[in-house]
């Protein structure tokens, strides 16, 4: 359930189901002529609007059935989950946290999309959102909403040129760096910040070679990233090697960072007042704010980012799937997406992103996120994560350790797991 660019760290996501109640008992892949299809909101991220909008659209184009909102906690989204969606009861529609997806598609809980994929919006959808939602290329969860991170600086502290090329931006953290402050923020155990430099120049974390996976991490362009990754950690930041992300906004407001890549939404926590449970910038420090979408290898470029966010399915065993169809492509519908551009959120669909609100932050977030990548859509990535293997390799390499020792270990590792 990662909503992350930092473990759900991404926008939080909310989980959505419809849970389809068909009068009659249809066959799977039929509908009665009434029904109630329940709504399950795990937390507040999706709007009010939103919720008014797909309850008032489906019900207007689907006469006789209604469409009920509850709301649930991400509590409810785990073992619940599975057991719903295995019973002769489950819900029709889903939504699930974006590293969350391939988990339920490897135990078949999910509708295959491909029929209407086109429909949901074809090549317009999530890249990366539209891999981590499909087995063999069938596509079983589409996008929902999504999240990236940026690079926040303070005009008034920093005032060269904004970096074209991920080199410049190393050479701009490098010149940047003092004995208290970081050129470029970033503490060892901060691996969705380190994941652009391997992709960036054109290294992987895993790829699936037949049906087995191969880590990357010490491939050439792998060990080009984490090269470069370790200049940053030997010239470019103060951070400690042994620590992560966590409440980055807090050596940004103590003026001790210049660049900092985090998660869009760290623009409130930098903007809000200062206390003791969320410290924000005290006084007007850290009001001067700014921000750009990390580049790429040569100009002009974007360089790919972790992905953050939510997937949406049709549940395999949904009694009503034409319905849940009908549903899902309203969930996907420019008029439902808009509201959810228009509240901050990064659309499912890249065309839909004229909508998100007319300020530099947030169209440098949805830069960011049309050229976001995610991580191998394998059942197994959580147990990577939980591992927490690639921490501790990268903790060993802003150590000084050797690259290309540490990295040939981490993908044994990473393949160990995933062809477990």
């Amino acid at each position: 359930m990662k909503k992350t660019l930092g473990a759900l760290s991404l926008l939080g996501a909310s989980a959505l189901v419809l849970s389809g109640c068909a009068g009659g008992g249809t066959p799977t892949g039929g509908s009665a002529e009434t029904g109630d299809l329940t709504v399950w909101l795990v937390g507040t991220d999706t709007p009010q609007d939103a919720r008014d909008y797909l309850k008032k659209t489906f019900e207007d184009q689907n006469d006789g059935w209604t469409l009920t909102i509850e709301e649930k906690t991400w509590a409810d989204t785990g073992e619940a989950y599975v057991a719903a969606l295995s019973s002769n009861d489950a819900p029709d529609i889903v939504e699930v946290g974006n590293t969350q997806a391939p988990g339920f598609i490897s135990q078949g809980l999910f509708a295959d999309l491909s029929g209407i994929q086109d429909d949901l919006g074809g090549d317009d959808m999530l890249t990366s959102f539209v891999d981590l939602g499909s087995e063999d290329g069938t596509l079983y969860a589409a996008p929902y909403y999504a999240g990236s991170r940026v690079v926040f600086y303070s005009p008034a502290s920093y005032s060269g040129e904004v970096p074209t090329t991920l080199a410049d931006y190393v050479k701009a953290g490098i010149d940047g760096t003092t004995a208290t402050k970081s050129g470029i923020y970033a503490p060892g155990k901060d691996w969705y910040n380190a994941l652009p430099y391997i992709w960036a120049n054109g290294g992987e974390i895993a790829t699936l070679d037949g049906e087995k996976w191969v880590g990357g991490f010490s491939s050439e362009g792998g060990i080009a990233g984490l090269t470069m990754l370790q200049d940053v950690y030997t010239n470019a930041t103060i951070a400690p090697a042994d620590s992560d992300e966590t409440d980055p906004q807090v050596p940004f407001c103590a003026g001790e960072v210049g660049f900092l890549s985090a998660p869009a939404w760290v623009k409130w926590s930098i903007l809000a007042a200062a206390d003791a449970e969320a410290p924000g910038c005290p006084d007007e420090a850290g009001k001067d704010l700014a921000a750009f979408a990390l580049p790429g290898m040569s100009a002009g470029e974007v360089a790919p980012v972790f992905a953050g966010g939510s997937n949406i399915a049709v549940a395999a065993k949904s009694d009503a799937q034409d319905k849940a169809q009908a549903a899902l492509e309203i969930l996907l519908s420019e008029g439902y997406q808009k509201i959810l551009a228009e509240n901050g959120l990064i659309p499912a669909r890249t065309s839909f992103a004229q909508y998100l609100p007319d300020d530099a932050i947030t169209a440098e977030a949805a830069k960011a996120a049309a050229s976001s990548k995610a991580v191998p859509a394998s059942p197994k990535w959580a147990e990577v994560e939980s591992a927490g293997v690639i921490k501790d390799a990268l903790v060993k390499i802003a150590q000084g350790g050797d690259v290309t020792e540490i990295a040939t270990a981490l993908d044994g590792q990473i393949e160990a797991i995933l062809n477990s």
